[in-house]
């Protein structure tokens, strides 16, 4: 069986199931699609899937040209049912894993992929998982629901857990470039997905396990985070002592050895890094383990929001007004600059914040001229374009994301006062406020 898949594999005969057609599996999907497999893709949202079959793209740094290509070649159908499993010889899911209201991993997406495809797998397939997630998932929770189908994990089937790195908007690296860290459950599991991942990637890093392979991802995010974490710390010590902290660290960052560069901001954003730690920390209370150092820089990071408000309160106070009844414009929802990926945005976390001390709050950015449906947050708002008379409307100017197409010298001018969050403005004017 195993001789029979690397063969399909091989000569390109195999056709590749994407399971999630969001930010990882949808340029998944065309790096397979652009090396020659054809590629079935798989998602709940009927909108999602209609969109990418008439060619067109739904995520702003995706171009839709290769989906409309993919499409009128045939390496590509989308649909939203999942019996097309067995179609497919490879199954990839690419699938959120958030947190539930009690910061408890979520893994609901997960599971119902998997309970969806499990009764239409056959022998001959390998199935990898790549959401981000505790050690054990793969083993604990995928592995018993496929072999309950009476087919056996090593022989019949082929089971690994490979992390997605993407990094949305980067254009240094990409899909291909990226390398790509795989565990199988067995030997034979990381030999077949190594040769499935070897055809679209550039460098694949075997490990010995699933478990290694999960817990491989959670350091690279728990690195970011916990540094994060101090940097953001040391933002206010700096801000008590008037001292400009982004100054000091890129004078640190000349030391040639010993030292990464890490930059303060209104709080953590993205599908990852505010979310993955916590996963670890989840897991780790089963074996009477607490992760103090994580979880501090937890809080340090959630607490960023209230930090920045409270430093916009007290800026109004010294100029005679109060942030209830303010107008306040909020640059920038998404979470990282130049892309309109808005999970986990601790803008939108600000802007209900604001919200519910009285602000009157709107919002401008040009990578989300409206703002979307989200699953704990909702906004009936559009984007407000930026201009000397708009500026001049505010109490004030909260930079959260500093995307490249404002006109930050049209801010500068034409803004009553400004909460810079990113550090734009490195020199200290009259109506800025370094946050």
């Amino acid at each position: 069986m195993k001789q029979q898949l690397l063969s399909r594999i091989e000569d390109k005969s195999a056709v590749i199931g994407i399971i999630g057609l969001g930010y990882v599996g949808l340029p998944l999907l065309l790096r397979f699609a652009e090396v020659g497999y054809r590629v079935l893709g798989f998602d709940i949202d009927q909108n999602k899937v209609e969109m990418l079959l008439r060619g067109e793209s739904y995520i702003e740094h995706i171009p839709s040209g290769p989906i409309a290509d993919a499409v009128a070649a045939g390496m590509f159908q989308g649909t939203t049912d999942f019996s097309r499993a067995g179609e497919a010889d490879a199954l990839i899911i690419c699938v959120p894993t958030p947190l539930n209201k009690y910061r408890e991993p979520d893994l609901r997406f997960v599971i119902n992929s998997v309970e969806a495809i499990v009764p239409y797998l056959r022998p001959g397939q390998v199935i990898s998982l790549e959401s981000t997630t505790y050690p054990g998932t793969t083993d604990e929770e995928l592995m018993p629901r496929i072999q309950r189908q009476g087919l056996t994990v090593g022989q019949d089937v082929f089971l690994a857990f490979s992390p997605e790195r993407e990094d949305p908007g980067n254009e240094r690296f990409s899909t291909r470039t990226i390398p790509k860290v795989c565990g199988g459950i067995t030997a034979n599991c990381l030999e077949v997905a190594s040769a499935l991942y070897g055809t679209v990637i550039d460098r694949v890093v075997p490990v010995s396990s699933t478990r290694v392979a999960e817990m491989t991802k959670l350091l690279e995010n728990i690195h970011r985070a916990v540094n994060i974490g101090l940097v953001n710390e040391l933002k206010i010590v700096c801000d008590a002592m008037n001292i400009e902290i982004r100054e000091v660290i890129d004078a640190a960052a000349t030391k040639p050895f010993g030292f990464t560069p890490y930059y303060p901001g209104p709080g953590l954003g993205g599908h990852c890094i505010p979310i993955d730690p916590f996963y670890l920390t989840w897991k780790a209370r089963e074996y009477g383990l607490h992760t103090r150092f994580i979880e501090l820089a937890g809080e340090i990071n959630t607490s960023m929001p209230d930090w920045v408000v409270s430093k916009m309160m007290d800026a109004l106070n010294e100029r005679g007004k109060t942030l209830k009844g303010a107008k306040i414009l909020v640059l920038g929802i998404a979470y990282k600059k130049n892309v309109d990926d808005m999970r986990e945005s601790p803008s939108v976390e600000l802007m209900e914040k604001l919200q519910k001390k009285g602000a009157l709050v709107h919002y401008s950015d040009p990578h989300v001229p409206v703002f979307p449906p989200m699953r704990e947050h909702h906004f009936d708002l559009r984007s407000v374009p930026l201009n000397m008379d708009t500026l001049a409307e505010y109490e004030c100017v909260l930079i959260a994301t500093n995307h490249d197409a404002f006109d930050y010298d049209l801010i500068k001018k034409h803004a009553r006062m400004i909460v810079d969050t990113r550090g734009v403005y490195r020199q200290q004017f009259d109506t800025l406020v370094r946050a």
